[in-house]
């Protein structure tokens, strides 16, 4: 009778304990989102939905017809550049200083005969064997023609000082500038050929054959990691209880089996706690985002499964 009685006693005992503290969640993988490049059409599908891929394999090529001939352009641009850079950098050619010698010469002559003229007709003046006007005409001509010596002669100098060090920064910018955009062309050419970043499993391609998607929308979003972890919202009460590294058990619906982890991530600022998390009272209180960790015995469990942490002794 003593046994029955304590086996009665255990059982209401057992009934009556309070459950560990909770909090509830669902399972996530990391989500990789691989956004579109370019504005191209898709001429390549090569994996399907739920499929497993490794890391470098190809997912999806874009048209790259378009980005080629930018690419060509950009080229030709850097190769235009880097000629003038080494038209500078040679300086001036032999046959253009002896341009401007010869140059130099004939308006050096054309001066001495417009002094000598003027030189002849300036006695004349005070017997009046010239007009004023002519005179002028000759003065004039003989200071025009002596300002063109000096053009000339600043032409040549200027061809014997050289290229300037400042055009040659200027062309060493300009052939950069070339060959920046020729690497950006080149590549945008090579994102066109979209590949898996790390080994993981494809959960959505958003778009179909031939589609053309705008510049950074989800070409392929893929579920990378070896288990996923379960995303929990921490009520408030339990939040000075709960610290990164803290064992939890996470349950899944009513199946007895359970997945042990540990809390690797909680946010410091509240959010509000989403309806499927709602507790009991918790109901008007704001809640922690946590991140639990599970080992490989949860590697099979498929994303968006709704579970259960428990903190053990976490909070009393």
């Amino acid at each position: 009778m003593n046994l029955r009685l304590s086996v009665v006693v255990v059982l209401l005992l057992g009934a009556c304990a309070k459950p560990p503290p909770q909090a509830l969640g669902t399972l996530e993988f990391d989500r990789v989102s691989l956004p579109a490049p370019a504005a191209e059409r898709i001429v390549a599908i090569d994996v399907h939905e739920g499929e497993q891929v490794a890391a470098g394999q190809a997912l999806l090529a874009l048209d790259p017809a378009h980005t080629r001939a930018q690419l060509a352009a950009a080229e030709a641009t850097a190769q235009r550049a880097r000629d003038a850079l080494a038209e500078l950098e040679a300086g001036p050619r032999a046959e253009d200083i002896a341009q401007a010698r010869a140059n130099l010469a004939a308006v050096e002559a054309e001066a001495r005969e417009a002094r000598a003229y003027y030189a002849r007709l300036l006695p004349l003046k005070d017997r009046n064997y010239v007009a004023a006007a002519d005179l002028d005409r000759a003065r004039a001509a003989a200071g025009n023609a002596d300002g063109k010596v000096r053009a000339a002669r600043a032409a040549l100098d200027e061809l014997l000082h050289g290229t300037r060090g400042e055009q040659v920064a200027q062309g060493e910018a300009a052939l950069a500038a070339a060959l920046a955009e020729a690497d950006a062309q080149r590549v945008l050419l090579g994102k066109l050929a979209v590949v898996a970043p790390r080994a993981a499993r494809v959960d959505s391609l958003p778009y179909r054959l031939g589609d053309q998607a705008p510049v950074g929308a989800a070409l392929a979003i893929l579920l990378a990691g070896d288990a996923p972890y379960a995303r929990i919202y921490v009520p408030e009460p339990l939040r000075t209880s709960v610290h990164v590294g803290d064992r939890v058990r996470i349950r899944i619906g009513d199946q007895p089996a359970s997945y042990e982890g540990s809390v690797r991530m909680i946010r410091s600022e509240p959010v509000f706690t989403p309806y499927y998390a709602l507790i009991g009272e918790d109901v008007a209180r704001l809640s922690y985002l946590a991140e639990v960790a599970l080992g490989g015995d949860a590697a099979a469990l498929p994303a968006g499964l709704p579970v259960r942490a428990e903190f053990g002794g976490a909070a009393k």
